[in-house]
């Protein structure tokens, strides 16, 4: 079985992360992609970052209406930082090592790639796959890394799609509509919930 798996902050997750996990799924021919929303994100320690609780519930409904996605709490439920080189092997330990596993990164991420922890042991564990953002160009970025990173690494061409959750926190800060960039669901929630106001 060959399954995606897409983590991150996901503070809030938008359009632009589903759009990557569909290509990717098309792309790889992946049965599902699994969404992990990190509970402690290790490069996040000096950030202001929204309770864990309600990142999952936003990332739950965001994928509840693909029956190729699906949300975990993997990460949530082990207690220190949310290192992905610990979800692989928990995910591998689960499935018996019977998938294999295709790390999806954006641009941004794979940028910073070789500063995670144990990213050679990653690329053992998983196809790591790298995504094109406006602005980085994936060929770019994996170029930038070390080589024995940057060979095991594989790009992914898809529309450019110009968001991010940094943005979108401040649009919802200033009142602005973040309307068709997040999924409806997610956008009620953050209202609802009154988030990063």
């Amino acid at each position: 079985m060959r399954i995606g798996l897409m983590g991150g902050t996901f503070d809030p997750i938008h359009v632009g992360h589903l759009i990557l996990a569909d290509q990717a799924r098309e792309r790889f021919c992946l049965e599902r992609v699994i969404f992990v929303t990190a509970a402690n994100p290790p490069h996040k320690v000096d950030e202001i970052v929204s309770d864990a609780q309600h990142r999952l519930k936003m990332t739950s409904l965001a994928v509840e209406d693909n029956k190729y996605f699906e949300c975990s709490a993997i990460e949530m439920e082990r207690s220190g930082p949310s290192y992905t080189i610990d979800t692989l092997r928990q995910l591998l330990g689960q499935f018996d090592g019977n998938i294999e596993i295709c790390l999806l990164l954006g641009a941004d991420e794979g940028r910073d790639f070789a500063s995670w922890h144990k990213p050679a042991e990653i690329c053992r564990l998983a196809k790591v796959v790298v995504a094109n953002r406006p602005g980085m160009l994936v060929n770019e970025v994996i170029d930038s890394l070390p080589d024995e990173l940057a060979s095991e690494i594989v790009p992914l061409e898809m529309p450019g799609i110009d968001i991010s959750s940094t943005d979108l926190r401040r649009r919802v800060r200033e009142g602005k509509s973040i309307r068709y960039l997040v999924p409806r669901v997610v956008e009620d929630y953050i209202w609802a919930k009154g988030l990063y106001k």
